[in-house]
C-alpha cells in the first residue's frame, strides 16, 4: 500500500522535517513519491516513478526551505499498475468550470462498476486515476445541468457521495483538494491520523513526531478549509479489513499469471 500526507493551514508553515520523516518511509514504499505545494503563488506537483530517498531531485527539493498552508505528499507501494511516472501520485485535473482537483490515494479498488469505464479514459492504469476522473466527471454532469461552477456545499456533496459509491468492498483513504477544500477520508482502522496545532491540520498514514497526533475517524469524510474543519459527513458502514488472499488474487489478475 502508499503513506499520504497532507497540511491544511491558515498560514505558511515549515514543513522540512515532517516531510524528510513522511519520505523516509519509502524504505517500504519504494515505487514513487509525489509532492504537491498548492498554494497559489508557489503551486506546484512534482514526482518521479523510483524511490524517494534515492532521489536526487527531492533531495535537492528539500535542501530549500519549503513553507506552504497547503500541500499533499505521497509515496507509493504498487498494487495496481505498473512503476510509471503515469501511475505516480498525487494525480491532478481540470473540471469545466476550470477548477483544478488533485487526489492522492491509499488503497486498493477491487471491483467499482462506478468506475470501470474510466479505464478507458486514464493516461496510466491506476484505480487511483478512475476514483478522480469519477469525482470529475460527476461534477461536469452537474456543471453542465447548471450552467455554471459549482458552490463549495455542491461540490462537498459530490465528493461524499462519490466516496460512499465506490467505497464497498474497497479500500479507500483518500486525500483531495479542490483548489479551496480539502476532503478526506479513510475506512481502514489504523491507517490514518490527524493533528490540529495552532491553526494547522496535518495529517498523515502514521503519526510523524512523538506528540499530539489521532487516529483520523473512520468511515465519514471530513473537509477542512485553512486549516479549520468545515464538515463532517454522516458516517457508513463500509469498514475495510485487510485480506491477504483477497490481494494475492489481485496481484494474479493484474500480472497476468
Amino acid at each position: 500500500m502508499c503513506e499520504l500526507f497532507c497540511i491544511s493551514a491558515n498560514r505558511k508553515i515549515r514543513v522540512n522535517e515532517l516531510l524528510k520523516t513522511f519520505f523516509s518511509h519509502s524504505v517500504e514504499h519504494r515505487n514513487g513519491w509525489g509532492l504537491a505545494l498548492l498554494d497559489d503563488e508557489l503551486f506546484s506537483i512534482e514526482k518521479e516513478p523510483k524511490k524517494a530517498l534515492d532521489s536526487l531531485y527531492l533531495n535537492n527539493i528539500m535542501k530549500g526551505s519549503i513553507e506552504t498552508s497547503k500541500c499533499i505528499a505521497h509515496i507509493r507501494k504498487a498494487t495496481i499498475g505498473e512503476v510509471d511516472i503515469r501511475n505516480t501520485h498525487p494525480f491532478s485535473g481540470y473540471d469545466n468550470s476550470g477548477r483544478r482537483w488533485i487526489l492522492a490515494h491509499n488503497g486498493t479498488i477491487f471491483d467499482s462498476e462506478a468506475l470501470s469505464p474510466y479505464q478507458y479514459m486514464q493516461e496510466g492504469t491506476t484505480d487511483s486515476e478512475r476514483i478522480l476522473l469519477y469525482i470529475v466527471d460527476k461534477v461536469n454532469r452537474r456543471c453542465k445541468s447548471g450552467h455554471y461552477g459549482l458552490s463549495r456545499d455542491e461540490r462537498i456533496r459530490i465528493v461524499d457521495e462519490s466516496i460512499k459509491t465506490i467505497v464497498p468492498g474497497n479500500k479507500v483513504n483518500l486525500m483531495i483538494y479542490d483548489g479551496e477544500l480539502f476532503y478526506i477520508h479513510k475506512n481502514e482502522a489504523g491507517t490514518l491520523y490527524e493533528k490540529d496545532s495552532n491553526g494547522s491540520i496535518i495529517i498523515s498514514s502514521t503519526p510523524l513526531e512523538q506528540r499530539g497526533w489521532h487516529e483520523f475517524p473512520q468511515n465519514q469524510m471530513k473537509v477542512y478549509c485553512d486549516g479549520k474543519l468545515i464538515y463532517t459527513g454522516h458516517r457508513h458502514d463500509n469498514t475495510y479489513v485487510h485480506d491477504e488472499e483477497k490481494m494475492k488474487l489481485l496481484y494474479f489478475a493484474y500480472s497476468g499469471l
